[in-house]
């Protein structure tokens, strides 16, 4: 066994569980070259370590000299590696049993089980990347729709980073002269010019703060994506829209009245937006026993839904018992669907919106398909504002960004306030500094240790 230094050298698999035909250990730390040459044989006997380069070999228990697994290894001299320490993949086959052998070994040999996000916590703290960049990490590792990976990627690409150094290298420059003024306050000449270091503040602080803002509220729909409820009586077809909305036959589909008995919730992407779709039971008075739970089911999701879709029957317009289901609906945002549209002669959009008040309303036919992609931009204008908005380019702040970015925010409009009040210089740089100070926390430079363990926590293990 190899003797620890005082930081350790921590190792974990690096590749998810489940079968596959590559699986890679990931070693970092001081001891990652020992530890390597302690278990693995070069096929090539006279074959050195070369660093950055794939050796082809076996893993053996030094104590046994049993073989483990026949793998390619590469050692990667720091500071040119992930987390700027020696660092070292094995890439054995899939079994996860494998891995698990080969990491026991090297664990047994002195190596310590690294924590979850404990080497992109360590290439943070080395250094290598800022703390937006070790989030985008996180980001990409969790993108489920190719909007997320977009956003992702630019951020780790350091797009957030550079605009919020840009802002602050504004702040810094009205610091400076701040500081000036502090040092030498009895000087005939003014120092600080109010309005134009308030036109400056205004234009390069303040205004690129509450764009940052409004993308992040953006971005929040990419990220977590909504919650759509497909809501109407028995019978008006809302099993036929989801499956129209799927593109595939998810949900039965009959002419009898209640064949949804429970909630069905699938997945689908409407212009990038992760969308959670659900179809419930068709709500009405009298209903079985097994029918009634489901409508109960249906009125708790409509309770998380951040979208309704309520479906009507164009063949027989808004009845009572839809009039008593709308009285009935929560304080949601609504889109009234008008179905079956196929099946009326002369059916004209214009009747059911007289009667809805200018409620938005679209009229489709689940059964045959048409007008979905109609349906799709509605909701998608409906949840933006009617707002064409591109995730791919740009920086897309997250939830924790947009928090310090109100607060950086708050605490520019106090440094406005002061200057336009005359207040003392030294006044006005506590709340530069503040500004700075929660810029800070986004790039990670006056970030504190429990903020970041609760970040580096919600990765996986291995990265």
């Amino acid at each position: 066994m190899i003797d620890h230094p005082q930081e350790p050298t921590i190792a974990a698999i690096a590749t998810p569980p489940g079968p596959g035909g590559i699986g890679v250990i990931r070693i970092s730390g001081s001891l990652a070259r020992p530890l390597l040459v302690s278990i693995f044989h070069p096929k090539n006997k006279n074959k050195k370590l070369r660093s950055h380069q794939l050796t082809y070999g076996f893993i053996r228990d030094p104590q046994t000299g049993s073989m483990l697994d026949e793998v390619l290894a590469v050692y990667m001299q720091g500071p040119k590696t992930y987390t700027r320490e020696d660092v070292v993949e094995i890439h054995c086959h899939g079994s996860y049993l494998v891995l698990k052998g080969v990491l026991a070994l090297l664990l047994k040999e002195g190596a310590q089980l690294a924590a979850p996000g404990e080497f992109t916590k360590r290439a943070f703290l080395n250094g290598r990347i800022d703390l937006t960049r070790a989030e985008a990490v996180m980001e990409l590792l969790e993108a489920n729709t190719p909007a997320r990976v977009d956003m992702a990627r630019n951020q780790l690409g350091g797009g957030l980073h550079a605009t919020i150094m840009a802002i602050r290298n504004q702040l810094m420059v009205c610091r400076g002269i701040i500081e000036v003024a502090i040092d030498f306050p009895d000087e005939d000449v003014e120092i600080i010019n109010p309005q134009a270091m308030s036109v400056q503040i205004n234009e390069n602080v303040l205004a690129p703060l509450a764009t940052l803002i409004n993308d992040a509220d953006k971005g929040r729909i990419y990220r977590d994506g909504i919650s759509v409820v497909i809501l109407g009586r028995p019978n008006v077809g809302k099993s036929s829209l989801l499956n129209s909305l799927l593109r595939e036959e998810r949900a039965i589909v009959t002419p009898v009245p209640g064949t949804t008995r429970d909630t069905i919730e699938e997945m689908l992407t409407i212009h990038g937006m992760p969308v959670r779709i659900v179809d419930t039971a068709g709500i009405r008075d009298q209903a079985e026993a097994v029918e009634e739970i489901g409508i109960e089911r249906a009125r708790a999701k409509l309770g998380e839904a951040d979208l309704v879709l309520f479906l009507l029957d164009a063949t027989c317009g808004i009845t009572p018992d839809d009039e008593k289901l709308r009285k009935a609906l929560p304080a949601k945002p609504v889109l009234y669907v008008v179905n079956k549209i196929d099946i009326v002669e002369d059916y004209k959009v214009d009747v059911f919106q007289e009667k809805l008040a200018g409620q938005p309303v679209v009229s489709i036919s689940a059964k045959k398909g048409d007008y979905i992609d109609t349906l799709e931009q509605a909701v998608y204008d409906l949840v933006c504002g009617g707002e064409e908005w591109d995730p791919g380019h740009g920086v897309v702040p997250n939830v924790r960004h947009r928090a310090a970015l109100e607060k950086a925010r708050e605490a520019g409009c106090r440094v406005l306030d002061g200057i336009a009040e005359g207040l003392p210089a030294d006044l006005v740089a506590i709340e530069l500094q503040a500004t700075l100070d929660h810029l800070g926390d986004i790039i990670g430079e006056t970030t504190t240790e429990d903020v970041l363990d609760m970040i580096f926590q919600q990765f996986c293990l291995g990265k």
